[in-house]
């Protein structure tokens, strides 16, 4: 597995290193997977924690789900979920994996221009983009002006639309390029490269045979020399797929990580970072 580099806000950078995972810290009531257990903020808080010790490198703090047919969350709630659980982990070293210490980056989920320039203010890394800044065209200046590390994912229109009979004639050489136009924008805009890493945004607005084209595909969007992060876990796909529920999905999520790493994807999202760990673990020595 190569080794991959991501810069983000304030001059850091993250690697260089064989994979980067990202733990999910969904400080909502309504996630797809954890339901609102770790909605409160210390709940958020503990639960990063515990991401870390098994070996997260990024928490993405979520404070709205972007599940399909999910509900707008105003920017006050958002701003009210989000900043207690960053200003309580930014810059912290914490108790990482086989006892070592870990300062981990910082990643907010979000859309909305507001939050991002609040969340990099208090000190955040990333901003994770479900919108390619189409529902609010101001996140370009937000990103163009702290230039954060960015995650720049497709999606098929928003969440409380996207699942509405999705079409495509190419599933990939529309997304491929979605993802030339948008790059193009964030280039104007003045956000480096370097710090742009992409998202097939599985899920969003694709219906199964979508998804399995992309992954079949996924070595086709690395052509602009960009790192490929990707978020699979235990999602809808392996019901439909295997006939797995919520709670199930463990397996299919590992197997298909694997998978994808050993083609060279080398960032993940997910729950289990344990597993996750594991998994790469296994692809960086025998891949």
């Amino acid at each position: 597995m190569p080794e991959i580099k991501w810069n983000t806000a304030r001059g850091g950078a993250l690697g260089p290193a064989p994979f980067l995972i990202a733990g999910i810290v969904n400080v909502t009531p309504d996630s797809f997977y954890d339901g609102g257990r770790h909605g409160s903020a210390d709940a958020g808080i503990a639960h990063a924690e515990k991401l870390v010790r098994q070996g997260a490198h990024i928490l993405d703090i979520g404070g709205e789900s972007t599940r399909p047919y999910a509900d707008k969350v105003s920017l006050d709630q958002e701003l009210e979920r989000v900043i207690p659980v960053v200003r309580a982990l930014v810059g912290r070293e914490l108790d990482g994996p086989d006892g070592t210490k870990v300062r981990p980056a910082i990643s907010v989920d979000t859309y909305k221009a507001q939050t991002a320039a609040r969340v990099l203010d208090a000190g955040a890394d990333i901003i994770n983009d479900v919108s390619a800044f189409r529902f609010e065209p101001e996140l370009l200046d937000v990103v163009g002006q702290y230039k954060p590390g960015y995650v720049l994912m497709h999606s098929l229109g928003r969440p409380e639309d996207m699942q509405d009979a999705p079409y495509y004639d190419d599933v990939v050489d529309e997304m491929l390029a979605f993802f030339e136009e948008r790059l193009n924008l964030l280039d104007k805009a003045g956000l480096p490269r370097q710090n742009i890493v992409l998202d097939p945004g599985i899920g969003f607005g694709k219906l199964l045979e979508h998804n399995l084209a992309i992954l079949k595909n996924i070595k086709r969007f690395s052509e602009f020399g960009l790192p490929i992060y990707m978020g699979l876990s235990n999602k809808s796909l392996w019901e439909q797929l295997l006939g797995v529920a919520i709670g199930r999905r463990q397996n299919a999520t590992q197997v298909a990580t694997a998978l994808l790493a050993a083609k060279g994807v080398p960032i993940h999202r997910v729950h289990e970072v344990e597993l996750t760990r594991q998994s790469l673990t296994i692809v960086q020595e025998i891949a």
